[in-house]
């Protein structure tokens, strides 16, 4: 079995899981600009439009960057670890910039102020292309929540409920054919994936999709950046 291509699949083809628009083009959930090379093989990969794949590329790309500053401390693109971000903020010197001004010296060291439009929109688009994938649903409504915190600042027991993530049983009833039901399942290509969390690539980015009346998607992104999209 083809983990990208299941029979669930084909009602995405219907439509961009992101607006519900003409499929004309296929995204990358992660993109890419959020993982490291080597990319990991078998990426998830989702319909959607030109227009939805081309608004979202900018925000992708500054929230990429700007997490790569705060990690690296960063006061200017030389600073930054990632070399695929260094090469993009080289060769983009307002982006670089613009973030770098989003920082401020506070008791000795950088405090970093997001453009929190931008963060909520990736937020939301990363949780819509795992949601399509995982269950073969689109989730076209706006949702009821949408959070986003650094994992440090999250105190213990959101933090406990952020990382358990549905563990302890099948709290939905995945519909058959999905990825979600066959991970439940432990059936191939995922039995070894039982565990309620998707590791894209280690330590930089995994999510979880979890059916219990409604659906609740989890992401951490370079084990700083916690999200939770809900849908009631």
């Amino acid at each position: 079995m083809d983990p990208k291509h299941l029979f669930a699949d084909e009602r995405l083809g219907c439509g961009c899981v992101y607006c519900g628009g003409a499929p004309n083009t296929r995204d990358h959930v992660p993109s890419k600009v959020l993982l490291d090379d080597p990319l990991p093989a078998n990426l998830p990969v989702v319909h959607a439009c030109n227009k939805c794949n081309n608004a979202f590329s900018a925000d992708e790309e500054y929230l990429a960057c700007f997490l790569e500053c705060v990690l690296s401390g960063a006061n200017s693109p030389a600073d930054c670890r990632r070399e695929n971000i260094k090469r993009k903020l080289s060769e983009k010197p307002l982006l670089a910039s613009r973030l770098l001004s989003s920082a401020q010296n506070m008791d000795g060291g950088l405090v970093w102020t997001p453009e929190v439009d931008r963060v909520r929109s990736i937020a939301l688009k990363l949780a819509r292309g795992h949601a399509a994938y995982e269950l073969g649903v689109p989730q076209l409504d706006e949702p009821e929540t949408i959070e986003f915190v650094p994992l440090a600042l999250l105190s213990p027991e959101p933090r406990v409920d952020f990382e358990t993530a549905g563990a302890g049983g099948l709290r939905g009833w995945p519909e058959i054919g999905s990825r979600a039901f066959f991970r439940a399942c432990g059936a191939p290509p995922f039995h070894d994936q039982r565990d309620p969390w998707i590791i894209v690539q280690p330590g930089r980015y995994r999510y979880s999709v979890d059916q219990d009346g409604g659906v609740t998607v989890r992401i951490a992104i370079a084990e700083y950046l916690a999200c939770r999209v809900v849908w009631s």
